[in-house]
């Protein structure tokens, strides 16, 4: 299960896990949020599990947004999402806070 929310800040809330069968609810939530010139937040520190589909939500969305000028920042994975993250190159690719 995926919980998705939207605070006051424009941070996306993801807790649970993002995986293939969750992967559209995500896609549809984060391709109707506008940033325009800014970065999209999305904080990690409930997801419990991100898949390869997970990863390709957070790429295409990345990829949205470039086009527009903005980016896409992941805040606080725990050491096993960095390790993902390292393992398959999206810490090249996104920017990743603590």
């Amino acid at each position: 299960m995926l919980e998705l929310e939207i605070d006051s800040a424009q941070c996306v809330h993801l807790r649970g896990r993002l995986d293939a069968a969750q992967a559209p609810q995500a896609q549809a939530f984060l391709d109707r949020i506008e940033v325009g010139a800014t970065a999209l937040v999305v904080v990690c520190t409930g997801l419990e599990h991100v898949s390869s589909a997970g990863l390709g939500v957070l790429l295409k969305t990345h990829k949205r947004l470039l086009a527009r000028g903005g980016r896409l920042c992941l805040k606080g994975p725990d050491p096993h999402l960095r390790e993902i993250l390292g393992y398959s190159g999206f810490d090249q690719i996104l920017e990743v806070l603590p």
